[in-house]
């Protein structure tokens, strides 16, 4: 059965990246990469990905930077109102809300996950629409005060599992819906 899994890091406070969509934060952190939450093992499992404009945009920056390609082989799709260049055939550009298109996203992921990559507005969109199923996130021990937040409003999720990989606390929530408490 497909899930949509939002697999991302965050920083204790609570935020994806800065006020300025840096992620320097994130790669100084200790961690085993055969450790609790593996990308690779995680990625054996993901038919299609989902991301959105400021994400893609800081991947195409990123690998500008660093020479390295886009490494992705599955469908990507990507919500956005701009006109950015397409990293690879596998990339398309969406426009619209969740609904509109999740049942080609499922479809391309075919029997596997659809790997939420980013944005937490966008992936607070998803479980809006009842779309996210599982929210699987590395915890890193440093605050930011600011900058782009897990999920920009209210959610309920109920925790599912726990370990330790070197520096962070991984945890593995389901989402059960918009939080309702006032």
């Amino acid at each position: 059965m497909t899930r949509t899994v939002f697999f991302t890091a965050m920083t204790l406070d609570g935020f994806l990246a800065d006020e300025h969509d840096s992620l320097e934060w994130l790669f100084v952190q200790d961690h085993q990469a055969d450790g609790p939450m593996s990308i690779e093992e995680f990625m054996a499992g993901v038919g299609a990905l989902v991301m959105g404009a400021t994400t893609y945009q800081w991947v195409l920056d990123h690998n500008a930077r660093t020479g390295d390609p886009w490494i992705y082989e599955q469908p990507t799709f990507v919500f956005t109102h701009r006109d950015p260049p397409l990293a690879a055939p596998n990339v398309t550009l969406v426009q619209g809300g969740p609904d509109d298109h999740f049942d080609t996203i499922r479809a391309a992921a075919g029997d596997r996950d659809v790997w939420m990559v980013g944005g937490g507005d966008l992936a607070a969109q998803f479980a809006e629409a009842g779309h996210l199923d599982e929210l699987m996130v590395s915890i890193a021990p440093v605050t930011l005060g600011s900058g782009r937040p897990l999920f920009p409003r209210r959610f309920d999720l109920r925790l599912t599992r726990f370990e330790r990989n070197g520096a962070f606390l991984c945890a593995w929530y389901d989402v059960v819906g918009p939080g309702t408490w006032t």
